[in-house]
C-alpha cells in the first residue's frame, strides 16, 4: 500500500526520534503509560500508527506483547528491524479502516502516538469510536496522543515570521494541509473537548499537556532545542501538567476506559 508517509519514513528518526524535543515528549508520553504498563500481567497491545517502532520496541522492552500497524509499508520495514521479539506482529493497516482487525483478537491496550489520530476528520472519528470498542476487552484502555488547536508555540512561530495568517490556521473545523517531507497531507485538530464529546462507550481517565513548554519538533534546529534548554523546559512541564492547559500545548495525552456495561 502507497502511502503519503513512505517518503518521510527515512528521516523520520532523524528529524523527531532521536532529536532532543523528540525524546522529551516522547519521555512525558513514556511517563503517563507508567501505570497501565508497569504491572505483573502481560498486556496485549495494538498500536496505530506505529510509525518506525519507537513506542512498539518501549512496549515490547517491557515484556508486553505487541500489534503495530501503519498505513506506511516504509515506516514499517524500519520498525521490524528495531523489534527484538519474535512474537510481536507488524500490519499494513489504515486507521480509518480499523474494523478490518476486528476478527483477529482483542486487546488490553489500543494506543496512537503523536498526531496519528488527526489524520482522521470528525466523521471518521465518530466511526473509530464505534469500531475500536469491539476489538478491547472490557474495561480495556485506549490512549490518543493529539495534536490540538491552541498550540501556543504555534502561534508565537508564525507571529514572529510575520506570518500572521497562519497564527490561527488550526482554529477551524476542515482540514488544513500539513507538510511531511514535501507531502501535503489532509490534517484535522481538536481540543480535548472535542473528542471528548464524541468518544461515546468510553470514559475518559485522564487528559495531560504533552509538549506545553517542549517546543514543536520544527523548532529543533533553533536554540530551543539545545539539550540544556530541553532540560529546563521538561522540568516546566512536569511542574505544569494540568488538563485544562492540554490545548494549548504541542499535542496531549487523553486516555479512556472502555465502559464496562457495552
Amino acid at each position: 500500500m502507497h502511502s503519503d508517509f513512505d517518503i518521510a519514513a527515512l528521516s523520520y528518526d532523524a528529524t523527531f526520534t532521536n532529536s532532543t524535543i523528540g525524546k522529551a515528549q516522547r519521555k512525558q508520553v513514556q511517563k503517563h503509560l507508567k501505570d497501565l504498563l508497569c504491572m505483573k500481567s502481560k498486556k496485549q497491545i495494538l498500536e496505530l500508527n506505529c510509525g518506525t517502532g519507537e513506542d512498539a520496541s518501549y512496549f515490547e522492552k517491557l515484556g508486553h506483547e505487541i500489534t503495530a500497524t501503519d498505513i506506511s509499508n516504509e515506516m514499517l520495514k524500519i520498525a521490524k528491524q528495531k523489534s527484538k521479539n519474535s512474537k510481536s506482529e507488524f500490519k499494513i493497516l489504515d486507521i480509518k479502516k480499523i474494523k478490518q482487525i476486528e476478527n483477529d483478537k482483542t486487546f488490553d491496550l489500543i494506543f496512537s502516538n503523536f498526531g496519528g489520530f488527526n489524520c482522521l476528520s470528525k466523521k471518521e472519528i465518530t466511526t473509530f469510536f464505534s469500531s475500536v470498542k469491539n476489538i478491547l476487552q472490557q474495561n480495556g484502555k485506549l490512549v490518543l496522543v493529539i495534536m490540538p488547536k491552541n498550540t501556543i508555540w504555534e502561534k508565537i512561530y508564525f507571529f514572529f515570521k510575520g506570518d500572521f495568517t497562519k497564527v490561527k490556521r488550526r482554529n477551524t473545523t476542515n482540514a488544513i494541509k500539513a507538510n511531511v517531507d514535501g507531502v501535503s497531507v489532509k490534517t484535522w485538530y481538536f481540543n480535548p473537548n472535542e473528542i471528548k464529546n464524541i468518544a461515546y462507550g468510553f470514559s475518559v481517565i485522564k487528559i495531560k499537556p504533552i509538549g506545553l513548554f517542549v517546543p514543536p519538533s520544527y523548532l529543533q534546529n533553533s536554540f530551543l532545542g539545545n539539550k540544556i534548554v530541553i532540560s529546563v523546559l521538561q522540568k516546566l512541564d512536569h511542574i505544569f501538567e494540568l488538563s485544562f492547559l492540554s490545548k494549548y500545548a504541542d499535542h496531549y495525552y487523553i486516555e479512556f476506559q472502555k465502559k464496562s456495561d457495552l
